[in-house]
């Protein structure tokens, strides 16, 4: 009894079927490039970027909205709800700070944030098959990432301002609506900034589009079901491991993150290049050769480097059929 045989009818099916294919390709490619591994690199620095920024954002308003408390109390709640994960464990009064909390927050903020941007740097290049050789060296890449930081940061800055604002100002009613529909345009800037700013190559607007909504939608999804994760998951994990639980929802909770970002970059990789359907079982596919030799090629580290790959006749692959290009 052949048990792998719905498998291999599902195979069959997928390859003529692009609705099945096109989301399969997606799941190998991020396996292929091991994006699991470099998520959870974007959560173990973004755990550690997250209390000195809210310290930072705390800080400041505490100079700027002096007097204004509901102005504060708004733009401190549109923060927290963007990590629906501790978002109601943290003591906002423990993080009011004065001009040396503020340096301190700065200093680490930044120290954690580019350890973030530079990990998110490595993951875009790898989802993007860029060769080692092409990439940003040491210098480079820390520049970037400050740029990246700066940029972002401000941006979602300006996202949490201007949410907790707004929705100060309306009811019960229109609060939810308003507040969700807002901050979904404003990802969207967001995640097209992040796609652009942190792959080395340059990736024109048409080839991000998807991985923009993905990644905009993804996010919303997560924030809205982070209060569930908490409830079902940190409540019960809160028994025995007490408050490590909740740094274990954060980190989970930042991993979810991650992910989401690298399948949405991934899609679009995916949907530009062609790279569907891919094979589940002998013979590989075009696109599995394709995505096989864009593979090989990121181990080229210097300009005399060229890294090849061949297929046995037994492979059965064919030779053409998806794009090889790696734009």
């Amino acid at each position: 009894m052949d048990l792998l045989r719905p498998v291999r009818a599902f195979d069959r099916l997928q390859r003529r079927v692009p609705a099945l294919g096109f989301p399969l390709a997606v799941v190998k490619k991020f396996s292929d490039d091991q994006a699991g591994h470099l998520a959870a690199l974007i959560a173990y620095y973004g755990f550690f970027s997250i209390f000195p920024l809210l310290l930072v954002l705390v800080t400041v308003l505490g100079f700027v909205l002096e007097g204004n408390q509901g102005w504060y109390d708004a733009i401190v709640d549109s923060a927290l709800a963007q990590f629906p994960v501790i978002g109601e464990d943290i003591s906002i009064g423990a993080l009011r700070g004065d001009r040396a909390a503020l340096v301190i927050g700065i200093v680490a903020a930044v120290w954690a944030g580019l350890g973030v941007t530079v990990a998110a740097q490595r993951a875009m290049d790898e989802v993007w098959d860029v060769p080692h050789r092409e990439r940003r060296n040491f210098i480079g890449r820390r520049g970037r990432g400050l740029v990246v930081l700066l940029s972002l940061g401000s941006l979602n800055l300006a996202i949490t301002v201007a949410v907790g604002l707004i929705v100060s100002g309306l009811g019960d009613v229109g609060v939810k609506a308003s507040g969700f529909a807002l901050t979904l345009v404003l990802d969207i800037v967001l995640f097209w900034a992040s796609f652009r700013l942190l792959t080395t190559r340059e990736i024109p607007l048409r080839d991000l589009w998807l991985g923009i909504v993905l990644a905009a939608v993804g996010w919303a999804a997560l924030q809205t079901l982070g209060g569930v994760y908490v409830d079902r998951v940190v409540a019960r994990a809160s028994s025995t491991y007490g408050f490590f639980a909740i740094v274990i929802g954060l980190l989970s909770w930042l991993y979810l993150g991650g992910q989401i970002l690298l399948y949405a970059a991934e899609a679009n990789v995916v949907r530009v290049r062609r790279l569907w359907p891919r094979g589940l079982f002998d013979p590989s596919t075009a696109a599995d050769v394709q995505a096989m030799r864009a593979l090989a090629r990121v181990a080229e580290r210097t300009e005399g480097a060229h890294v090849e790959i061949t297929f046995s006749p037994k492979d059965g692959a064919p030779r053409s059929g998806a794009r090889d290009d790696q734009g």
